[in-house]
């Protein structure tokens, strides 16, 4: 999986940051998920390398203008490209009210199939290769955080042992690949599981809404392999962060450290903060939780 930021800016865009978008790549499919849609985000995806017509799905933190004004836009220029593959946007209560209240308001339309999913915490997807859930943030409204985990991967089959046992090859090693069991012609029955090597891990990615510290916070990046959270304000600026539902550097870092996730990203800064200030925001991450890196506006993180 591959994360793309196309804006890390928060409450409203700077000359050198967009509003919140990230774009998460799923490598071997090749579709991208967006996370969050800021004002001006068909811009910034034009300004990538990223495909619109691999575009797939939008899951929404919350109804923020900073994280939603960019949808009316991006839905709309995708049917005047001509891509007709169908779009799903997930979000909280309120999100499909605001997109058909655009779309009608505007005489817009979209020439794709548009499904909208208003979504409560808890199981949002699962398509068999990647699961997703959502979790309440503590923000000043409605606000989720997601989950992403990989499915584990089955380990690759033996087909050099099946051969010298003398089983041949056939559609029926879908099924052996699967683990499941398989009777021969000659009535022995084969194990797929015997024949597999060790599965792969999935990996388990964590992208936080707004929030100020939460207990769920730990749980949502619990042994994360990447965990990306905001840190709109600096730790001396706790009490203005935390009265606005927001976290601060040193707060951010302190989840990444207890939920023992592996990376963190930080990303949704003030505009107050200017490229002179990365030094300190970042300093400040890494004297509690050192494998921090700060995202920027066109950033790509593997993940």
């Amino acid at each position: 999986m591959q994360l793309t930021f196309l804006g890390t800016g928060g409450g409203a865009p700077s000359l050198q940051r967009n509003v919140t978008a990230i774009a998460l790549t799923l490598s071997k499919r090749g579709d991208t998920w967006l996370f969050d849609c800021g004002e001006a985000t068909q811009h910034q995806y034009m300004r990538s390398a990223l495909k619109p017509g691999k575009l797939e799905k939008i899951f929404i933190t919350h109804l923020h203008g900073d994280h939603i004004f960019g949808l009316p836009g991006l839905l709309t220029s995708r049917s005047m490209a001509g891509i007709s593959e169908p779009m799903t946007i997930y979000g909280p209560k309120g999100i499909r009210q605001f997109i058909e209240t655009a779309l009608s308001l505007s005489g817009s339309y979209t020439s794709y199939p548009l499904e909208i999913i208003e979504i409560e915490a808890g199981l949002v997807l699962d398509d068999g290769e990647v699961r997703v859930t959502a979790w309440p943030m503590n923000h000043v409204i409605e606000c989720y955080g997601y989950r992403i985990e990989q499915h584990d991967k089955a380990g690759f089959l033996d087909a050099a042992r099946l051969k010298a046992e003398g089983v041949p090859r056939g559609p029926w090693y879908q099924d052996l690949k699967a683990g499941k069991r398989i009777q021969l012609e000659d009535g022995r029955e084969i194990n797929g599981a015997d024949y597999l090597g060790p599965a792969t891990k999935g990996k388990v990615l964590a992208i936080f809404g707004d929030t100020a510290p939460t207990d769920v916070a730990l749980q949502l990046a619990a042994n994360a392999d990447v965990m990306v959270h905001e840190t709109t304000l600096e730790a001396a600026l706790q009490e203005k962060a935390n009265g606005r539902g927001h976290s601060t550097t040193i707060q951010a870092a302190e989840v990444a450290k207890q939920s023992g996730a592996k990376r963190m990203i930080a990303t949704h800064f003030s505009s107050r903060y200017l490229s002179k200030d990365r030094e300190k925001l970042l300093a400040e991450c890494q004297s509690v939780f050192a494998a921090t890196e700060l995202a920027h506006d066109f950033a790509v993180f593997e993940v």
